[in-house]
């Protein structure tokens, strides 16, 4: 016999809740709630499950679009890509589970994130991830390191999903919280894509996949607290994956569909049962009931305050056609997975949960769902970052660009994404270390072009431009691939709301990222939110990850980053020589400040156009996009990415580190044959973008106006900067 605790104002502080919550949930139950129940509402209250610090302004992004089918509220976020097919993607957060336990905190991210693609109907075609790490001489970096990018590629790689991109990031900030973004993106036929509301009276709710054990107990409610020295003792909340399970998880879910017996159907993630019953059942308007004892479990005498709040990876819940659910069962049968009836759909507004015929909870569905506190933190805007008042020079760019090339921020990620397995289909067309990954859609001529983004240093300083910032870069990341950007994704990692300052951060790059999506025209279709990001009290950078994705109606206009032997390059955008919070200042001299470069939205959009304008025009054979470290630094990559020397001249109005290091937005080197070069220049002009022919493609050098260095000595710094770091 299992004995609950008595639940008091004190145990539901421990669960997370707020005195006034606690009040809340007094006033909504009419009596004490049983410890079960208390269970449920510190799950579907917490940050992680409600949203109650953000929604607010998270109502205030773009959402919708011709090209958008299914906006935030799902399981993702699903844009049309013509000839009846429609892409299905999100990106989400395992921040705190991963700093616990790297390995399987990475790993069950990749599994989630998967879930909710396939859980809509799609088939998993890609995958990413966006990582920040602190100071690689911190003692726990290179640990975090390697069992994070362990994790992301030993669930990947044993399901079969190739993982095509993202990012890796190093800063002080992080010392004390890494972060780990998970994408998947997945194709699905736009008549057949699968919701999760609940419909229809008396019908059989199921349970599929992996038996429920007692490991991600209080995951969400993890999630959504700051860290201190109790951290180890979290270290049971970290959920354990099984990728060959999820495999079969997927094939079984697809076919089941197939048959024509799902009615709505819902991943389970965070807060597990709890979670994904109430979704379920909100959504359709309809009461729920569950049998507790009917749940397949891995473990003896699960109490149900344990089986409602148990993270356990590879589960769904499903709402079943009765008349199908022999058909249903038989697939699942096949794919050795659990199939279980363990309650139904009622039309009276109720959440009942039973175990061996006691009642556990008895709460008002609706209520539960949809009366979590909503909040309105106090804050105030991000005072003025002051000016950079002096930038120092170095006497040798070229020298400066090597040192740059090495550092763990711009070196190659070559290290990280060798572990994964980024070909599996056989559809990969663009593998990562260019702008943007590129996939095929299988057995057509199209491609879909995946990219992540954002620039924590800009977002701390100005998080109305970072915010701006890191939607142009994912834009600009797109087109420079030749891409039409279609939609975004948004993961925003950030510190304690409660703090007016870190509230103020994350108002300004909602701002930004708004204003940035609805000009470009790339609406935020899913996404994640993720605060209390601190450890001891200090707070991440503000962290507003964008992950972007582009259609290439055909794989004809692909542009790449590598040049031709004898290429003119043209540089497009404005060229002022921002150094403020640049590469150039971090990497080379230690400092961070200044202001974030400022984003010109109409100049990105017509900057972005003309790129691939001018590869259906064919006067384009490669174009690269200028962020981190600036002219020198893409000049460089397509110098190593074509296996060919370039020469940049100086600019007479600039010095000459501003000139090749200043981080000015809305800019792309192109490269063109000399002869086509004149067009180009001409076609800029008539679309209103600022061009200047910069150097041209030879030998086997990298020059940088009156210094250079041998290709071969750029690379060894390039190449190796990561392994080094490693040790």
């Amino acid at each position: 016999m299992i004995t609950e605790p008595e639940v008091t104002p004190e145990l539901a502080a421990e669960h997370g809740l707020k005195h006034d919550e606690w009040l809340r949930i007094l006033e909504i139950v009419g009596r004490t709630p049983t410890y079960t129940e208390l269970g449920i509402f510190s799950a579907m209250w917490n940050e992680h499950c409600s949203y109650k610090s953000s929604k607010k302004w998270l109502r205030t992004l773009p959402t919708e679009g011709p090209q958008v089918i299914c906006g935030p509220g799902e399981n993702a976020g699903i844009v049309d890509i013509g000839d009846g097919q429609c892409v299905v993607f999100k990106m989400e957060s395992h921040n705190h589970p991963s700093y616990i336990e790297p390995y399987q905190g990475a790993a069950t991210g990749v599994g989630g994130i998967l879930r909710d693609v396939f859980t809509m109907g799609a088939r998993p075609i890609a995958a990413m991830n966006a990582l920040s790490f602190g100071e690689p001489a911190h003692p726990k970096t290179k640990s975090l390191v390697a069992g994070v990018v362990e994790g992301v590629g030993g669930y990947g790689n044993c399901f079969g999903v190739p993982t095509v991109g993202g990012e890796v990031r190093f800063h002080s900030a992080y010392n004390g919280n890494c972060l780990v973004n998970a994408f998947a993106a997945g194709l699905a036929d736009t008549d057949k894509i699968f919701y999760s509301a609940a419909s229809g009276i008396s019908m059989p709710v199921v349970y599929l996949g992996a038996k429920t054990g007692r490991d991600g107990v209080g995951g969400a409610t993890m999630a959504s607290a700051e860290f201190d020295d109790t951290i180890e003792e979290k270290r049971p909340t970290v959920q354990v994956g099984d990728p060959f399970t999820e495999k079969r998880l997927m094939e079984a879910t697809l076919e089941l569909m197939a048959t024509g017996a799902v009615v709505s159907i819902q991943d389970m993630g965070a807060a597990g049962l709890t979670c994904s019953a109430v979704e379920m059942g909100d959504k359709g308007g309809l009461g729920v009931i569950l049998n507790l004892e009917k749940v397949p479990t891995r473990e003896v005498n699960m109490s149900a305050y344990e089986m409602m709040l148990s993270e356990s990876q590879e589960r769904m819940l499903m709402v079943l056609k009765p008349e199908l659910e022999a058909e249903a069962k038989a697939v699942f049968d096949k794919w050795d997975l659990d199939f279980a009836i363990v309650g139904e759909t009622i039309a009276e507004d109720r959440f009942l949960i039973r175990l061996n015929g006691e009642v556990k909870a008895d709460l008002p569905l609706a209520t539960l769902a949809g009366s979590a506190p909503e909040y309105d933190r106090p804050w105030e805007p991000t005072p003025a970052p002051a000016p950079l008042s002096d930038a120092p020079a170095v006497e040798d760019c070229a020298e400066a660009l090597v040192e740059l090339l090495g550092k763990p921020n711009l070196c190659s990620r070559r290290w990280v994404w060798e572990q994964y397995d980024n070909t599996v289909m056989a559809d990969t067309v663009i593998r990562p270390g260019s702008d943007a990954a590129v996939v095929r859609v299988h057995g057509t001529k199209k491609a879909l072009a995946f990219t992540s983004d954002v620039s924590p240093r800009y977002c701390k300083a100005n998080p109305v431009q970072g915010g701006r910032q890191a939607v142009a870069e994912a834009y600009r990341n797109l087109s420079a691939t030749g891409a039409k950007p279609l939609a975004t994704t948004d993961n925003m990692n950030f510190g304690n709301p409660e703090k007016p300052e870190i509230m103020a951060q994350f108002v300004g790059c909602i701002q930004g990222i708004g204003e940035a999506c609805e000009a470009l025209d790339t609406p935020i279709v899913s996404g994640n939110v993720s605060l209390y990001n601190e450890t001891d009290g200090t707070a991440i950078l503000p962290t507003p990850t964008i992950g972007a994705v582009g259609l290439l109606d055909n794989l004809d206009q692909l542009i790449r980053v590598a040049p031709n032997d004898g290429d003119a390059l043209i540089l497009f955008g404005e060229t002022k020589g921002h150094l403020g919070q640049s590469s150039y200042l971090m990497e080379l001299f230690d400092r961070e400040d200044g202001d974030a470069p400022h984003v010109d939205l109409e100049a990105e959009r017509k900057a972005g156009d003309l790129v691939r304008a001018l590869k259906a025009k064919g006067l384009l054979t490669a174009a690269h996009d200028l962020s981190d470290g600036g002219l020198g630094v893409a000049g460089a990559e397509m110098a190593l990415a074509g296996g060919v020397g370039v020469k940049l001249a100086s600019d007479v109005d600039l010095p000459e580190h501003a000139w090749f290091f200043g981080e000015d937005q809305g800019r792309y080197l192109v490269a063109v044959s000399r002869d086509d070069a004149e067009a180009m220049l001409e076609e800029a002009d008539k679309a209103g973008v600022p061009a200047t022919h910069v150097g041209k493609v030879e030998g086997d050098r990298v020059v940088l106006g009156n210094h250079s260095v041998g290709l071969a000595e750029a690379r060894a710094a390039h190449e190796l900067g990561f392994a080094r770091m490693m040790g």
